[in-house]
């Protein structure tokens, strides 16, 4: 998705060390020496079981708009020398990348994305890479935790105001991904297709307020006049009793839906219940937002909500907003290569992996194993390959699956994952990692 001209191309969506680098590499001839880097996490943000692989989409979109035009290199002219400038000028990526595939499941140590190619091509993607997976999966893995937590109820992410404009669509696409059902985000319905929905704040029924008091009524039937009786209410402006009366009176019993926005929403949602059964809107639903997070919207799972709308906590990750990936340098020409750092090793060599699973589909553990090395054994178990080609040459391949399909991987490896991975309470990840080799 282009949200403004000047993101025409996504080369300058980088850190300035990794072209000092490349300077430094093609000078003393160790550029084009064939590299694999990967992209893992050490660890899952405190407490968390699972993460949710996101972002893939987005890197392979700005990966074909990842060159340098004029305008790039003048802003790299300035620090770099005249042979790098020139070497920028014909940069394309033309190696290989293989990945797990969009909305799968990830724990520590998977090898998310396996880059491919020269040291040159492949270091300048660093950043790229991690701005996008660490953003896109910690929105993802968070929303997923949501989604859990509703019970297959309807879910809206509403969190624009509360995240940078251009990261606001790629939340929403985050958490569409993660099973949301729809976004307020209009640039996310624009670039990604994700259901768009929306009625009135606050403000409209104020709106409608005069000299002689408060015109309830009057806005909310400006809205059904101008939306539809489908149309959600927001009946907590005033006194939500009143609201929900003035609502069914102006609307009739096949009003759409009511909106709570503040107070104690397990008591109002009760309340308002039992009203609308009472004034005969058997069929209207209640929608809830302000302040929800996976732990709240878990405890109105006994209550009569129908819809959850869910704004700064999905958008700041659920407080972990990044996924913590790090993309690290692990062969080259062929000999393996590691970080030894304290508390930030690396494990060397190109690696495959594969998650084993009970016959009911229950994931038992993830096998990571040198590429090119035997097989790990399956015990009988279920093994399916978790790294997909998606980039050959690089030009994408065929066949990468769409926003639609990588929604229903993730609701697919929600279902894999053993029960207590779907709690929310801190624990250790849910499936075990074995590194072999």
């Amino acid at each position: 998705m282009q949200i403004r001209d000047e993101f025409a191309s996504s080369a300058l969506l980088t850190d300035q060390y990794e072209l000092t680098m490349l300077a430094a590499a093609l000078a003393d001839g160790s550029a084009h020496r064939q590299c694999t880097f990967e992209v893992f996490a050490r660890r899952l943000p405190h407490g968390r079981r699972y993460g949710v692989v996101a972002g893939t989409g987005r890197l392979l979109d700005a990966l074909a708009r990842f060159h340098f035009g004029p305008d790039e290199l003048a802003v790299v002219a300035k620090f770099l020398d005249p042979a790098t400038v020139d070497w920028l000028r014909e940069y394309r990526f033309t190696g290989d990348i293989d990945g797990y595939a969009e909305g799968e499941l990830y724990f520590p140590g998977s090898p998310i994305l396996t880059v491919r190619g020269s040291f040159a091509e492949c270091v300048l993607l660093e950043t790229l890479a991690l701005s996008i997976f660490n953003h896109d999966s910690a929105i993802a893995s968070s929303a997923a935790r949501m989604v859990s937590a509703a019970a297959g109820r309807r879910m809206i992410e509403m969190g624009s105001r509360r995240t940078h404009e251009l990261a606001a669509p790629s939340s929403s696409r985050a958490a569409y991904l993660a099973g949301f059902d729809a976004t307020s985000n209009l640039e996310a319905v624009r670039g990604f297709g994700v259901p768009g929905a929306g009625t009135s704040a606050h403000a409209f029924t104020l709106l409608h307020s005069g000299a002689d008091g408060e015109h309830e009524a009057a806005a909310f039937r400006s809205q059904i006049d101008a939306l539809g009786i489908g149309t959600t209410l927001l009946v907590d402006t005033f006194d939500i009793t009143r609201g929900v009366a003035t609502a069914i009176e102006v609307a009739g019993p096949e009003l759409g839906g009511v909106r709570i926005d503040s107070g104690d929403l397990g008591v109002l949602a009760r309340q308002v219940r039992d009203q609308l059964d009472e004034l005969g809107a058997t069929g209207t639903r209640i929608v809830v937002s302000g302040d929800l997070d996976e732990y709240a919207i878990a405890a109105l799972r006994a209550e009569p909500v129908d819809v959850y709308g869910v704004g700064t906590s999905v958008v700041i990750g659920s407080g972990a907003p990044t996924a913590g990936m790090v993309y690290k340098l692990v062969e080259v020409d062929g000999i393996p290569v590691a970080k030894r750092s304290s508390h930030k090793q690396s494990r060397g060599g190109t690696k495959k992996a594969v998650r084993l699973a009970r016959a009911t589909g229950t994931i038992v553990e993830e096998i990571v194993y040198p590429e090119g090395g035997e097989a790990p054994a399956t015990n009988g178990f279920q093994v399916r390959e978790l790294q997909i080609p998606l980039v050959r040459d690089g030009k994408v391949v065929d066949g990468v699956a769409t926003l639609a399909q990588s929604r229903e991987l993730v609701a697919r490896g929600l279902v894999s994952l053993p029960w207590e991975g779907l709690k929310l309470s801190a624990g250790e990840p849910a499936v075990p990692t074995t590194f072999l080799g």
